[in-house]
């Protein structure tokens, strides 16, 4: 990716730094000042200057050869999930954390936990993988470095957030259903329940004022996933750049299929939107979301006009809480759970079905198993993929869809604190 606009040289580089740093603030995972990012143009820069981590990222970088470099402290929620989770596996002789989400699976596949701000254990640890967790003196930061632009350590960071915050309330859900919370444990939950309430206080808490449908061209459906897209982010829907969009279109050449590209930040979809061809005679195919098939096949099995794809945190963990500790089928959940599961909520009539599905077009891919889940009996206005995120759809605009990802993370939030309690896990 080119990070050259209208300015050139090192001044175009910082802004790019200063950017996704200020993304970093602006969801409400580091204190304003506070991400370091570094990176190699005609000379070493960085988002800001004077920062005393400066000559650790110098080493690092020209350790690894990265083009880019994050060192950032997280706030909240997502700082106490990793730092207590990071002192676990160093507790228990394990140089990792593991996380179970979709995301960690198929793009961190781990976090290396380093001791101190150890120029050679950073560097270490990020020629293997992506991302690493550095604990030092009670502190905890987040490490990332990219091959070739700023965003790619930016995407990591908020990925390993993510993971980390469901990694540790799915893990106390589940010694809650076993019985195995120390009061330690117990003293964490309550810590982070307060950080939780106080993180809850910081997106928007009225649906935002989407475009009503229908779209009257492929150009009003464009500007409607474009402001879609950035509300996703803005309400802390999604993290980085995961998550997509996409909605059904009739234009002059036939109908078609909108859908942002793979990769694509939902908060800048302008220039990111692919055009695919409903009657499979064209389809841009190289740069389309790499669920685009899920999509397609949702559009050709119902009614919907959209779908909003985004992550929230709490539908995310409990589309992995089992009540079956001994199912024999355990490892497995995210490809083939064969055990019907929903969110549901009697008093409202929610009923969103949780389904496996790992992304791709295997046997075991998102367009086998989503579809299903929803448009089949009367077809359903969202479903969970395990570990990975809701899906919603729309009749005619995102309004509906956008509602679904809004009042079911709502839900999924008060509903995992009352199982938490009802465990006699609080």
């Amino acid at each position: 990716m080119s990070v050259r606009n209208s300015m050139t040289g090192q001044d175009s580089m910082t802004g790019q730094l200063r950017k996704y740093a200020g993304k970093l603030v602006a969801a409400g995972l580091c204190a304003p000042g506070e991400p370091l990012f570094a990176a190699l143009d005609a000379e070493l820069c960085f988002s800001h200057a004077g920062d005393p981590r400066e000559g650790l990222a110098r080493e690092v970088i020209q350790g690894l050869g990265a083009v880019a470099l994050l060192l950032a402290e997280p706030v909240g929620p997502c700082q106490a999930a990793m730092r207590l989770q990071a002192e676990r596996a160093l507790a228990a002789d394990e140089a990792f954390v593991t996380p179970g989400d979709c995301e960690t699976r198929t793009f961190l596949h781990d976090l290396p936990v380093v001791r101190g701000l150890d120029p050679k254990g950073i560097t270490d640890a990020l020629s293997r993988r992506k991302g690493c967790i550095v604990l030092e003196q009670g502190r905890v930061l987040m490490a990332a470095a990219g091959s070739m632009s700023p965003e790619q350590p930016f995407v990591t960071a908020s990925s390993m957030a993510f993971a980390c915050f469901v990694a540790w309330f799915d893990s106390h859900l589940r010694d809650a259903r076993s019985g195995t919370l120390t009061p330690a444990r117990r003293e964490e939950f309550r810590v982070l329940r307060a950080l939780v309430d106080e993180d809850q206080a910081r997106p928007p808490q009225a649906l935002p004022e989407l475009m009503p449908g229908p779209f009257a061209d492929a150009g009003q459906a464009r500007a409607a996933m474009i402001q879609a897209g950035r509300a996703v982010v803005e309400y802390g829907l999604v993290d980085s750049s995961f998550g997509n969009v996409s909605c059904r279109q009739t234009a002059p050449e036939g109908e078609l299929l909108l859908i942002s590209q793979t990769g694509s930040s939902l908060d800048e979809l302008a220039g990111c939107i692919d055009p695919c061809r409903m009657d499979g005679s064209s389809c841009v195919g190289l740069t389309a979301s790499s669920e685009y098939t899920a999509h397609k096949a949702v559009y050709d099995g119902g009614a919907a006009r959209t779908i909003l794809h985004g992550h929230p945190r709490f539908a995310v963990i409990l589309s992995m809480d089992c009540g079956k500790p001994d199912c024999p089928g355990l490892g497995n959940c995210h490809r083939a759970c064969a055990t019907p599961r929903a969110v549901e909520d009697a008093a409202c009539g929610l009923c969103v079905p949780i389904v496996p599905g790992e992304v791709g077009t295997g046997s075991f891919g998102l367009c086998n198993t989503l579809p299903p889940a929803l448009t089949e009996n009367g077809g359903r206005p969202g479903a969970i993929v395990y570990g990975h995120g809701l899906f919603a759809t729309g009749a005619q605009d995102f309004r509906d869809a956008f509602a679904t990802l809004f009042n079911v993370e709502r839900f999924c939030r008060e509903e995992y604190f009352r199982r938490v309690a009802a465990l006699g896990g609080a």
